[in-house]
């Protein structure tokens, strides 16, 4: 069997030629400023851009390196398991409209590919969910009655293209995959072209409001403007307490050459572990992604363990050659499992936010720039209230909160109580942990070299306590999603403050 790659770079940034643009280093002024260059912070500029709005896009690190980087990039409306429950917790009505915006998002990529000549490998694909279980395909018929009511285009069918032993899978019609940052990177080039700035290596720190409202970079620089659009993936100004009512996901992928010919199609499976899969067209050959095994940010088994997992699966399923990328990803899911996408608070009508995608960013971060444009350019927009940050269903959004808030409880307290016994010099090169220095927690990598980063385990945004994530090398918070390097950088948010670091005496 191949050997799992060492490398976490996703296969999409290794094959596309980026734009690279400066860090912002004087005070400006535009209309709108949005904060986060993922896919709804560049549909959105673009969306604004094209109709003659000053838009600057401000992105904390490199543009298309998060979340959008790390997808599996598939354009679609089949979301898991959603119908059935959105109709029985937000009504038929509700349920139709997601459908209807996730297809609308769908036929705009499909037409900005066209009209704009992007070379991005799109092509439609049939999405399937199938049941491996009695369990799951009961619920996969309820879902396939959901269908039936809200006219989707599918069928029921009882076997796959693969090799795969189900009961049953429900197959909606005439979905999308495509290359996310070959189109992306299109979209960026028309930003410009039409006026637009954007900044990389710019972290936005605070929104100050008065008579105008201006965004503070990390180092004091300052944009003046009409509207902000905090698209961040995790809001970094956040106004409504975002990281109560959602929670964080890590999911894993690898990407892995067949001897087998692929028949097509993208597939998820209805139960637990989660398996997706599909191909993407690589140098004139085939390359599959293989995902799955999601689990809460900072919980669970040793995340190498995931790849593992996901490696073994995919050799039962074919015959693998060669497994030349492997990645992660981070997603946030909202309470109700729709996303919060519209004004951040009722009390702030020019600041809007984007976040709570779950695994579907594609579809949703286009249905965010569509959104938001024509909030700010004062159109109506018929998924306004569906998406509105400010909705509270009492079924199922109390449950789910409670239940996180306990969750997050909990693991604040385990953090605090736990026995830790190893030393920094008890780590092997390549290795992380949690240690003991002075008698206080704390967490240390030791590199190939043998040098060691050790940094106080004490995550900055509430104070829970970080566990080692050995298969990306980040400190993970298991309480609400914020992730750091081995240096105590910021990785993933809430978290805005970098770890404490710690050296000298080690005794």
């Amino acid at each position: 069997m191949p050997s799992l790659p060492l490398s976490l770079e996703p296969y999409w940034r290794t094959s596309a030629a980026l734009p690279s643009f400066s860090k912002l280093s004087e005070h400006i002024r535009t209309d709108v400023a949005i904060i986060g260059g993922g896919i709804s912070g560049i549909t959105t500029a673009y969306l604004l851009a094209k109709n003659g709005v000053r838009v600057v896009l401000l992105e904390a690190d490199r543009l298309l390196n998060g979340t959008t980087g790390h997808t599996t990039a598939k354009i679609t409306a089949q979301h898991d398991i959603i119908y059935d429950e959105l109709i029985n917790h937000l009504g038929q009505e509700k349920a139709k409209l997601y459908y209807a915006a996730c297809m609308e998002a769908l036929r705009f990529i499909r037409s900005t590919v066209n009209q704009e000549a992007i070379d991005c490998d799109f092509m439609a694909q049939d999405a399937y969910i199938y049941a491996d279980s009695s369990s799951s395909l009961t619920k996969l018929i309820n879902e396939w009655k959901a269908y039936e009511k809200l006219g989707i285009d599918g069928t029921f069918v009882e076997s796959l293209p693969l090799p795969l032993p189900v009961k049953g899978a429900v197959m909606m019609k005439n979905q999308a995959q495509f290359h996310p940052l070959k189109y992306l990177a299109k979209l960026v080039n028309a930003i410009i072209q039409a006026g637009g700035r954007i900044y990389e290596h710019t972290p936005a720190a605070d929104i100050e409001q008065g008579s105008a409202l201006t965004v503070v970079t990390r180092d004091k620089k300052r944009v003046a403007c009409e509207h902000v659009v905090v698209c961040s993936h995790f809001p970094f100004y956040d106004g409504g307490f975002y990281f109560s009512r959602m929670y964080a996901e890590r999911s894993y992928v690898l990407g892995v050459k067949i001897a087998e010919a692929y028949p097509g199609g993208m597939y998820l499976s209805a139960d637990q572990p989660k398996r997706s899969i599909r191909y993407a067209p690589m140098n004139g050959e085939n390359l599959i992604l293989i995902g799955g095994e999601n689990h809460k940010t900072g919980q669970g088994v040793p995340t190498m363990k995931h790849y593992e997992s996901l490696q073994s699966f995919a050799s039962e399923l074919f015959t693998v050659t060669d497994i030349p990328y492997r990645w992660s990803a981070q997603d946030l899911t909202t309470l109700d499992k729709v996303p919060y996408i519209g004004t951040m608070t009722a009390g702030t009508p020019n600041i809007f936010v984007a976040t709570g995608y779950r695994k579907w960013g594609m579809t949703h971060g286009t249905i965010a720039g569509l959104l938001i444009s024509d909030l700010i350019l004062g159109r109506d927009n018929r998924y306004r209230d569906l998406y509105t940050p400010s909705r509270f269903y009492a079924d199922p959004s109390v449950k789910h909160f409670l239940t996180q808030n306990v969750d997050v409880a909990k693991h604040l307290v385990e953090g605090k109580i736990e026995v830790v016994v190893r030393k920094p010099e008890d780590l092997a090169n390549g290795e992380g942990a949690v240690v003991t220095v002075n008698g206080k927690r704390a967490g240390a990598y030791k590199d190939e070299s043998g040098t060691l980063s050790i940094v106080d385990t004490t995550c900055t945004h509430m104070g829970c306590e970080l566990e080692w994530n050995s298969g990306d090398r980040t400190w993970d918070c298991p309480c609400h999603g914020s992730r750091f390097s081995v240096d105590g950088n910021v990785v993933e948010g809430p978290a805005q403050q970098p770890l404490n670091k710690i050296g000298g005496d080690l005794s």
